[in-house]
């Protein structure tokens, strides 16, 4: 099953590889990766697109909420799933 993850984390050098690593170390393969600032400088936004099922990813998003880099962790598969995919859009 397909899974989307958003990760807000420090935005600070390395931390990226951090999240990046744990998911290397659980042999999660990550689909695509996007990393954007958000309106506070100090923080950014990473947003994670894998598959896995469900017992892998509770797990590692766990591990995830113990980086000393991540401020909050949300699933988003409920909301984008391989049949109903998810679509983003923003207004002027």
């Amino acid at each position: 099953m397909r899974h989307t993850l958003s990760i807000l984390l420090q935005n600070e050098s390395g931390a990226l590889v951090r999240v990046a690593g744990l998911f290397a170390a659980r042999h999660c393969n990550i689909d695509s990766l996007t990393v954007a600032a958000t309106h506070d400088p100090s923080v950014s936004q990473l947003t994670l697109v894998l598959h896995g099922n469900a017992a892998v990813l509770e797990q590692i998003v766990r591990q995830t909420r113990k980086l000393v880099d991540v401020i909050d962790v949300n699933t988003l598969s409920l909301v984008g799933d391989d049949s109903n995919p998810l679509a983003l859009a923003a207004q002027p």
